[in-house]
């Protein structure tokens, strides 16, 4: 693998929860090479979207260190653009105004930013849409938005949080289809989280199978199907049952358990 433009080093992260302690992730090591794609699946509660909030730099109370080209992540930075699960897209604003939005920080005129934002709107394939509004969008062109809009300042590293968990299941194939062209053209470093192991091999250079509560690798698997994958094939089969046996097998790890369990609130099941 190239020099890493990413790295993980040893990162832990806790919460407090009504004076109890959630050990949400332990001694998580991961290193992304420039242009990879690389995408991490785990059950629910297992750490995926905290791993991307501490990259992205919305959460930096963790152990560990994360670096960007050899500097510590200490807080969000241009370089890094996240996609979530909801497009988050203002009702408001037309499709061109979100995408805008991505721009707010970055030092350029007026005519700059107007040109960027027509450069994106075209590489999600809205050139039509420009001036619509989201109420006018289908659910999929809504998420397009969200990735121009995560893509307009340039970033280096785009950072995806199950951004197709609420499309309908030809819609989600169809913005996986999308994405890849999407970073073909822009050449970028990709990291996605997903609970669908379909998904992730038909995306990734690499999964990385995250192990339950705490958080922490269990394996990463190399994907070397060429592209474009077909998810018919014996080899795509061969490769998801691998996985869902690595996801749903016993570890025996048995992380420990205050002795108030039961009395714990709601809350503390949500992480």
């Amino acid at each position: 693998m190239n020099v890493p433009i990413v790295s993980f080093n040893h990162v832990g992260k806790t919460f407090d929860v009504d004076g109890f302690t959630l050990e949400a992730i332990r001694e998580f090591n991961l290193d992304i090479a420039e242009g990879e794609f690389v995408a991490i699946v785990g059950s629910s509660g297992c750490g995926k979207s905290t791993l991307l909030r501490l990259l992205v730099g919305l959460d930096t109370h963790f152990r560990g260190q994360i670096t960007v080209d050899g500097k510590a992540v200490t807080g969000i930075g241009g370089e890094r653009g996240i996609v979530f699960q909801e497009h988050r897209l203002f009702p408001w604003l037309s499709v061109a105004d979100n995408i805008g939005l991505g721009l707010v920080n970055e030092p350029l005129s007026v005519a700059q930013k107007q040109k960027r934002i027509s450069d994106f709107i075209e590489l999600v394939g809205l050139g039509d849409f420009a001036r619509a509004y989201p109420h006018q969008l289908s659910g999929g062109m809504a998420q397009r938005v969200a990735i121009a809009r995560g893509l307009v300042a340039s970033p280096r590293i785009l950072l995806l949080d199950e951004p197709f968990g609420a499309l309908d299941a030809l819609t989600r194939q169809q913005m996986q289809d999308e994405l890849l062209a999407i970073r073909a053209r822009a050449k970028i470093t990709t990291v996605l989280v997903t609970h669908d192991v379909e998904e992730a091999i038909f995306l990734a250079d690499r999964v990385v199978v995250m192990a339950p509560r705490p958080g922490r690798i269990k394996q990463v698997v190399d994907i070397a199907l060429p592209h474009p994958r077909q998810r018919s094939s014996f080899d795509f089969h061969q490769l998801r049952e691998e996985l869902l046996h690595e996801l749903t097998s016993d570890d025996h790890y048995q992380p420990p358990v205050p002795v108030q369990v039961r009395d714990l609130p709601l809350s503390f099941i949500a992480y």
